[in-house]
C-alpha cells in the first residue's frame, strides 16, 4: 500500500500504468531536478573498482566547501534524504517542529524515530521546539525565509535544520555563511541542481560535535566512488553552474507564461520548480500524462500542481502542446 504521507515525485512506472508508453517516450518534470545535467566527466576504472578512500573524499568535500565559499565543518552523505534519516538521532526523542507544507520526510523521519511533530505554518509557530526544520527555498511553494529570519529563530530552538536542497537557485537567501554555528545544520542536494539525482551525493554543514556524530552514523563509504569523482568535478566547474543558473531563471519565467496561458494561476516555487493553481490538479496531472509528461500533485490539496521547467526544445514544445 501506498503511503500517501510519503508520496515523491519521479514515480514514472506508476505514470505508465495508468498511462502507458514506455520510459524514453515520458519527459519527468515531477521532481525539481534540472533536465539540463552537468556533463558526466569520463570516469577512471579505479573509481568502480576500488572503494573510496579518504584522500577522495577529502578532495570531494573540498571541492563543495570552495563551491560554496564556507570552512565549516561538513560531511558528504547518500543525498540530503540520508542525512534527514539520520538527524532524528542527535538529540534525545522530544517535540520538532517542521515548517509545513513541505518536503514530506522531514516529518516522517522524525515520527518514524518517536519524535512529537508539529506542522508549523510559520517560523514563529516553532518557538520552543527541541528540533526545528525549515526548507529554504520551500518545496512545494517556494517560500524563502531571509537569513535574518533564520537567525532569529536559532536561539528559540534547541536545533534548527536548514534544508537548503534547492539552495544552488537562491545564493542570497543560504545560511552557509553562518555554518558552523551551534545549534545549527545545513543540508545541501547535489542531484537536483547539477541533474545528477542518481548519484545519491549530499552535503550537511555544522558544528563539529554533530558532523563527527553524523560521519559515524554514517559508515565509511556513504558514498561511491563514481559520486565522488563527477561530484568533484562539478563544484570546480563555475562557469557551468553560473550558466545554469542564469538558464533556469529563464525557464522557469517561460514556464509561467505557459502555465498563464493555460488558464492556471501561479502560486510560487523557485527557478527549479513552479507551483501552479488549477481547477482540478489530477485533471491537470491526467491532461499532461496523455502527452506522457509527469507532473506532481499533493494529497492535501486538490488544485496544486508542480511543474519543473523543460529542458530540451523538443520538450519545450511537446510541453507547449500539452498545454495548448
Amino acid at each position: 500500500m501506498i503511503d500517501k504521507t510519503r508520496d515523491h515525485g519521479g514515480n514514472i512506472g506508476a505514470a505508465m500504468a495508468q498511462f502507458g508508453g514506455q520510459p524514453s517516450a515520458w519527459i519527468d518534470l515531477s521532481t525539481g531536478i534540472n533536465r539540463i545535467a552537468y556533463p558526466i566527466p569520463a570516469l577512471p576504472p579505479k573509481a568502480w573498482h576500488s572503494l573510496p578512500d579518504a584522500a577522495e573524499m577529502a578532495a570531494a568535500l573540498a571541492a563543495a566547501q570552495e563551491h560554496y565559499g564556507s570552512s565549516a565543518p561538513a560531511m558528504i552523505c547518500a543525498g540530503a534524504q540520508a542525512a534527514i534519516q539520520m538527524i532524528p538521532q542527535l538529540r534525545p526523542i522530544g517535540r520538532a517542529a517542521v515548517l509545513s507544507p513541505s518536503y514530506n520526510e522531514h516529518a516522517a523521519c522524525l515520527r518514524a524515530q518517536g519524535w512529537r511533530v508539529l506542522d508549523a505554518p510559520d517560523l514563529a509557530a516553532m518557538r520552543g521546539a527541541d528540533l526545528a526544520v525549515v526548507v529554504n527555498p520551500n518545496n512545494p511553494d517556494g517560500r524563502v525565509f531571509s537569513p535574518d529570519d533564520l537567525l532569529a529563530l536559532l536561539p528559540e530552538v534547541g536545533l534548527l535544520i536548514v534544508d537548503e536542497s534547492f539552495g544552488d537557485v537562491a545564493p542570497q537567501a543560504s545560511l552557509l555563511p553562518y555554518a558552523g554555528q551551534e545549534k545549527l545544520l545545513i543540508l545541501r542536494s547535489f542531484g537536483k541542481f547539477w541533474g545528477l539525482a542518481g548519484a545519491r551525493f549530499g552535503l550537511v554543514f555544522g558544528p563539529q560535535a554533530d558532523i563527527d556524530h553524523l560521519r559515524a552514523l554514517a559508515g565509511p563509504w556513504p558514498v561511491s566512488g563514481p559520486a565522488l569523482h563527477i561530484a568533484r568535478m562539478a563544484y570546480a566547474d563555475r562557469a557551468w553552474a553560473d550558466a545554469s543558473r542564469a538558464r533556469l531563471a529563464q525557464d522557469a519565467a517561460k514556464m509561467d507564461d505557459l502555465a498563464r496561458a493555460a488558464g492556471w494561476g501561479v502560486l510560487g516555487g523557485c527557478d527549479l520548480f513552479r507551483l501552479y493553481q488549477t481547477p482540478n490538479a489530477a485533471a491537470a496531472q491526467a491532461r499532461l500524462a496523455r502527452a506522457h509528461i509527469w507532473s506532481r500533485i499533493f494529497p492535501y490539496s486538490t488544485t496544486w500542481l508542480r511543474l519543473g521547467p523543460a529542458g530540451a526544445a523538443q520538450e519545450w514544445d511537446r510541453l507547449a502542446a500539452a498545454l495548448g
